[in-house]
């Protein structure tokens, strides 16, 4: 049985593991369904569980390894932590036991390289789950990622994460962020305002979804120095796009042809994220999917993955979970 106590040498990794006021120790007792107690230098676990002793043994360890690597305790480095380390959603952390200490460390260092470093200051975003890290995983070693996947799954965040670092470290010239307008029943021509305004509520969410991560004024900065285009899928048409990271969201709402004709101006050095839950296509009836139809197509292409992602991947709520869990199953 793994102990109920663990003692920490290291009196700067145990404070910054205890957190301003013992925070992450509260935290880290909520997640544990207990309470994380210090006398000293040593930690206590209420709890005589071995699965929750276990687990704390891990988590507490991999804070340690995280802390000695550079990385601050923060809450979302807990959180992420402790959701690779559950045995529900381990596929990355090996949740043994008897797994030996070294082998360990070597996992908790391959999560800490899926963790998303975006410059200036604007800090980490880390996977929340086994699916969200096989996920940054394919992005990083693909040409191609279709991700599938119900909301709240981090689709369009993580790929937004992951493509700014690109953008800001000039690993990528440009960032090019496309949804296809869906009508929905309206006709644009008869929505009140021109263009821009008709369009602009389709690509909201990718707005939000960079305000998420970054200052607004610095969206405004890359727009004006068309670093980052956020257009409707339409106008991806002639195009040839080299050297850039594209995101092509809510894929499930394209037709055959125009996930084709996106898919072929995908230039030298470009890397492309198309995203999309495949329960939620407006297309009209007896149209097919163009994502569903291309990872059928091109799921034997070596520079393509596809990312599968579940309720177990949900980082929203619990409750966005739960529903989410009950239609699956209905």
């Amino acid at each position: 049985m793994s102990p109920s106590h663990i003692v920490l040498e290291d009196t700067q990794v145990f404070a910054e593991l205890c957190g301003a006021n013992d925070y992450n120790l509260s935290l880290i007792g909520s997640l544990l369904g207990t309470h994380v107690l210090t006398r000293g230098n040593e930690l206590f676990v209420e709890s005589d569980d071995p699965a929750v002793l276990s687990l704390f043994s891990r988590l507490i360890s991999a804070i340690g390894t995280s802390i000695e690597e550079g990385v601050p305790a923060t809450p979302e480095l807990i959180i992420a932590l402790h959701a690779e380390l559950t045995p529900d959603g381990s596929q990355s952390l090996d949740a043994s036991i008897e797994n030996p200490a070294e082998e360990k460390e070597s996992d908790i260092s391959r999560f800490l390289d899926n963790c998303i470093q975006i410059p200036n200051g604007f800090g980490k975003v880390f996977p929340r789950s086994a699916g969200q890290s096989l996920y940054l995983q394919g992005i990083a070693s693909h040409d191609l990622t279709f991700s599938i996947g119900p909301a709240g799954t981090g689709k369009t965040y993580l790929a937004m994460a992951y493509a700014l670092r690109e953008l800001l470290t000039r690993s990528k010239r440009k960032l090019i962020l496309t949804r296809p307008v869906v009508e929905a029943g309206e006709s644009l021509g008869f929505l009140p305002g021109d263009l821009e305004q008709k369009i602009n509520p389709y690509l909201r969410p990718l707005y939000d979804a960079m305000e998420a991560l970054v200052p607004y004024e610095t969206i405004r900065r890359l727009e004006e120095s068309r670093a980052v285009e956020v257009a409707p899928l339409a106008y991806m048409r002639g195009r040839s796009l080299a050297n850039c990271i594209v995101i092509l969201d809510e894929g499930q709402n394209t037709t055959k042809e125009q996930m084709k004709m996106f898919l072929t101006r995908l230039g030298e050095h470009t890397k492309a994220i198309v995203t999309g839950d495949i329960t939620q296509i407006d297309l009209p009836k007896k149209t097919e999917s163009g994502l569903i139809h291309a990872i059928t197509l091109l799921a034997h292409i070596d520079e393509v993955f596809i990312s599968r992602l579940d309720a177990r991947d949900v980082v929203r709520s619990s409750l966005a979970r739960k529903i989410i869990e009950a239609y699956e199953k209905e």
